[in-house]
């Protein structure tokens, strides 16, 4: 932009005495008489020093004097206004750069004063989360895809304009994989759907390989592409369908693999029982498994929780026949998954070594905190997806907290471990305690029943009660026989 700028100076009558415009050692004007040979530089209304079309190259000094014995002058400093202007970004606006790499952007600005420059990122944030830096130089550490994109460099200085200029940062990678479902559940004659979703450097391959073998699309098996979704649907699912998968992505800069799993197993179950019992030393535990094939059995383990047992899962113990394994997450195959069911109660320390329950771990002390463990037939079988299943835990300690998790087994096999399930005992029962006759394993391993006292206190008053009334139904019956031949 260009504007003028004027120097003016008061004075009534200068008489004889001359005035002279100066700028350093240069004389501009003498008098009325122009002596500078800029075009730009004029006198107005007499006095009155004009500079036209001002740049920042005239700014400075300028001394008015009169020309006296005693030479009197006044100085004006003269500071132009300039708005800001980008000079240079990096690369000219354009940049490649492969995944990993570090990043300098670079933004140069001039103006008067010296602009303010700040980086944004158009339609997001900056990779540090900020929504703007402020420095002539941003540096990205680690380059990936995510931090690709547009940034934009302004410039301000607050004279006028802001001026902005942007980068466009573009990634080369190669691909990127992130399955939708790492397991997909599924039974035979059901439809099955494996996604991958591939990100990459200009548009990736995609195969779709079952162990070793590539698929190819058949009847049976299509393979679809929609952006960076990448499909496998398996139709009319066969037993020999189940396994792992691979979706493999290849361009230019590599080659990435991930695997799906088709399986026929069911889910892990989910607890659906309250966490609270109502009996000091009994819970009723429930839950439900989602399976395309019927459960078989469910193996329910809990135990006593104590200090930091949540936080270390330090042994999980299964029977005496089998080696005390420490659990760890995700080797689940270290239990005893075949062990033939004897009995339906759940593992006690007072029965482990009472001779009483399984006959299990006999003549070894159970630790309360050790993990427990009930096999539970699922009977009848049900062909419901959802199926469900609750069992009556006996013989805990009052006013405790315990933990439980249970795995499900059909015909492909177990499943997963369900996540940890908290539930506590009451310290006083809150309900009549049930009527049910227990089944429990004798010591000789023959069956006995056990009535406690108060069922056979109720079932005493129950009987009472009915001789009295047909006492009394008797008496009545015969009264109304004699009143009606009477009558």
């Amino acid at each position: 932009m260009l504007f003028s700028v004027y120097l003016c100076i008061a004075t009534n009558d200068l008489g004889s005495y001359m005035l002279a415009w100066k700028r350093g050692i240069a004389i501009l004007t003498a008098g009325s008489t122009k002596v500078t040979p800029d075009p730009r530089v004029r006198l107005v209304n007499g006095y009155t020093l004009q500079i036209l079309d001002a740049s920042q190259q005239d700014a400075g000094d300028y001394i008015c004097q009169m020309a006296t014995m005693n030479p009197r002058e006044i100085t004006h400093h003269v500071e132009i206004l300039v708005p800001p202007k980008i000079t240079h970004v990096t690369s000219g606006g354009h940049l490649q750069v492969r995944k990993g790499s570090p990043v300098r952007l670079e933004c140069s600005a001039t103006g008067n004063p010296m602009p303010n420059i700040t980086w944004t990122r158009k339609n997001n944030v900056l990779e540090n989360g900020e929504a703007q830096y402020t420095s002539s130089v941003y540096t990205i550490e680690n380059m990936d895809r995510h931090k690709g994109g547009t940034y934009i460099c302004t410039a301000n200085n607050g004279v006028g304009q802001v001026a902005t200029s942007q980068i466009i940062l573009h990634v080369l990678y190669p691909p990127e994989i992130a399955v939708e479902n790492p397991i997909v559940y599924s039974g035979e004659g059901q439809e099955a759907m494996l996604v991958c979703i591939v990100h990459g450097e200009s548009q990736p391959e995609v195969v779709w390989h079952k162990d070793t073998m590539q698929i190819d699309q058949t009847e049976r098996h299509v393979i679809e592409s929609r952006g960076a979704r990448h499909t496998l649907i398996i139709r009319k699912v066969h037993p020999q369908d189940f396994g792992n998968y691979s979706c493999i992505a290849d361009n230019q800069l590599g080659k990435t693999r991930k695997t799906v799993t088709l399986t026929g197993k069911p889910k892990a179950a989910v607890f659906r029982s309250m966490p609270n019992s109502q009996w000091k030393d009994r819970y009723n535990i429930s839950w439900v498994v989602d399976s395309h094939s019927p459960v078989e059995e469910f193996k329910l383990y809990y135990r006593l929780v104590d200090g930091d047992i949540l936080q270390t899962h330090d042994g999980i113990y299964v029977d005496e026949r089998k080696s005390h394994h420490p659990y760890i997450p995700g080797n689940e195959q270290m239990l005893d998954y075949d062990r033939k069911i004897t009995s339906f109660e759940p593992y006690s320390y007072n029965n482990a070594y009472n001779g009483g329950g399984h006959g299990m771990h006999r003549g070894t002390r159970w630790s309360k905190t050790d993990w427990r463990d009930v096999v539970l037939p699922a009977f009848p079988y049900s062909h419901h997806y959802t199926q469900g299943m609750s069992y009556l835990l006996r013989g805990l300690d009052p006013d405790q907290q315990y933990e439980a998790r249970v795995q499900s087994r059909n015909r492909y096999g177990w499943s997963d471990f369900s996540d940890s399930f908290l539930f506590t005992t009451s310290n006083t029962d809150t309900e009549i305690r049930d009527l049910s006759v227990t089944h429990r394993g004798g010591s000789n391993g023959s069956p006995r029943l056990q009535l406690n006292s108060t069922i056979s206190w109720i079932v005493s008053l129950i009987l009472v009660i009915s001789t009295v009334s047909n006492v009394r139904t008797s008496k009545n019956l015969c009264g109304s026989s004699i009143s009606s031949s009477s009558f």
